[in-house]
């Protein structure tokens, strides 16, 4: 018996059981793949060991202590007016800044617990150690003699840089498989820095601005500093801290899905040493119209430099986001061949607007259940598709790395399976069908059978069945031959029968 194509190297067996036959599927509850909640569906839950717990209860209580010592330090400086108009002033964009980022990562959604991290480590964490770091380096600057306005362009940039981007590293370390690519890196990244403009906001619109105002004409005009700063600062340089980040974002999502080594490490080094400079760069700008009374040294820096460069990243990520979204496309189709995913499956993955088009279908002919089992049915496939990219680029270098991508991606069939089982047979308009791998075998009403070649750009998938294949042979260890699926599932009645 001849195995399917190659896919996903020398990996143990893998087995889905799938819907059979042209009955309609039962219909309980959508399946809840292992790790659905955490927006990965088909995902095994890893094991977390004492070492990892240590490291998890170790974050949790770093961010704690640095939340609280920035509430403490914060309020003693501001006092609690202020830190409260502060604070109300400068968390209003953050949910539109969010929103962006989040935009981004819709194909694949990272689970929310990786991304409440990135944003508290940047809020606190990152905030807490620049603030300490920037108030030595100005007072050993005082003591030397030296302009104070030197730590904005010498030191803020580096240890802000450095400590935003620290987040998302050690979430590249010990969770390197929830990374898709570049796109993951600027959302994680982007999320360090919404949090640690949002602290930093708090300081300049509180205490630079209602605090000092109160201090020299009163609340009203401490009102109008509120303002004046909240249209500089954030509506119109809301998006510096992102921008800067994001450098960095791109050389870890490089390094996330490269085997090699080198580019492992130097991508990270590259794009946060970008990071610095751009945010460097920025700083300098007012700094030089300060020493020298020229505004436009600002203008030109702003619209010449850090305006293309913002276009420049926007454009950037929007191409990302659509080339990470074709993903399926590339990478799929091994699975159609063999059998377990057709052809208008993988091409309504392509884009946002034909899976919108196909959890519209699967609401309609099989209700809130069938939408459900849409989404989860997306997920899991793209899912599937990473875990698949992932394998060819090399990345699972030990063998127990290799070992669990088996097993996941044994759970993702198993999921993707359960999740058509909603929607599969249940439309009227359909004749019932099997796909083989090459063709469609399709049931008439008339009672007539032939064999149909699948459509070259459907929007929603045409639903067939798919037949559970046999055992697999033996093989030595529990292993499958190389890249062994099973083999395509067989039509019902012989392909030639009319």
């Amino acid at each position: 018996m001849r195995p399917a194509g190659r896919v996903v190297h020398d990996y143990a067996d893998r087995m889905a059981v799938t819907p059979s036959g042209g009955s309609l599927p039962p219909s309980p509850s959508v399946p809840v793949a292992p790790g659905a909640g955490d927006g990965a569906p088909g995902m095994p839950r890893r094991r977390l060991n004492w070492r990892r717990a240590l490291v998890l209860i170790g974050v949790i209580i770093l961010i704690a202590a640095c939340a609280i010592f920035m509430l403490f330090t914060l309020g003693t400086s501001l006092g609690p007016e202020a830190l409260l108009v502060g604070t109300a002033a400068a968390v209003l964009p953050v949910p539109v800044l969010v929103a962006c980022f989040l935009w981004l990562d819709r194909y694949e959604p990272e689970p929310l617990k990786y991304l409440i991290f990135c944003f508290a480590w940047g809020a606190f964490v990152a905030t807490a150690a620049s603030l300490t770091v920037n108030e030595t380096a100005a007072g050993w600057f005082e003591d030397q003699n030296l302009p104070v306005a030197l730590t904005a362009v010498l030191v803020a940039p580096f240890i802000e840089e450095l400590t935003k981007t620290l987040g998302p590293i050690l979430l590249l370390i010990f969770r390197r498989r929830e990374w898709s690519g570049i796109t993951d890196g600027l959302v994680y990244c982007g999320l360090s820095a919404i949090g640690f403009a949002m602290v930093e906001n708090i300081l300049y619109l509180g205490g630079y601005g209602y605090a000092s105002g109160v201090e020299q004409y009163g609340p009203a005009t401490g009102a109008q500093q509120v303002i004046a700063i909240f249209i500089v600062r954030i509506l119109l340089f809301g998006f510096a801290h992102p921008l800067f980040t994001s450098m960095a974002g791109i050389g870890l999502g490089i390094a996330a899905r490269s085997a090699d080594r080198r580019v492992r490490f130097f991508a990270p080094v590259a794009g946060l040493l970008l990071a610095m400079m751009l945010h460097g760069t920025w700083n300098l700008l007012p700094t030089l119209t300060q020493a020298t009374g020229q505004v436009l040294i600002s203008l030109f820096g702003f619209v010449g430099v850090m305006v293309p460069i913002f276009f420049g990243m926007v454009g950037l990520a929007v191409w990302l986001r659509a080339w990470e979204g074709r993903l399926t496309e590339r990478v799929l189709p091994d699975y159609v061949r063999a059998g377990w995913l057709t052809p208008p499956e993988v091409a309504a993955l392509s884009s946002l607007g034909r899976r919108h088009a196909a959890r519209v279908w699967a609401r309609r002919v099989a209700g809130d259940a069938g939408l459900r089992a849409m989404r989860g049915y997306q997920f899991a496939a793209t899912r599937l598709a990473l875990l698949r990219d992932g394998a060819t680029r090399g990345l699972d270098r030990r063998p127990v790395d290799r070992d669990r991508t088996a097993r996941e991606e044994q759970e993702l069939l198993h999921s993707i399976a359960a999740y058509r089982s909603y929607f599969v047979g249940r439309d009227p308009q359909s004749p019932v069908g099997v796909w083989d791998g090459h063709r469609y075998h399709l049931r008439f009403p008339d009672g007539s059978q032939r064999a149909v070649e699948a459509p070259e750009e459907p929007v929603v998938p045409i639903p067939v069945v798919l037949t559970p294949p046999p055992p697999p042979p033996p093989f030595p260890a529990g292993y499958g031959g190389p890249g062994w699926y099973g083999p395509r599932p067989a039509a019902p009645w012989p392909p030639g029968h009319r």
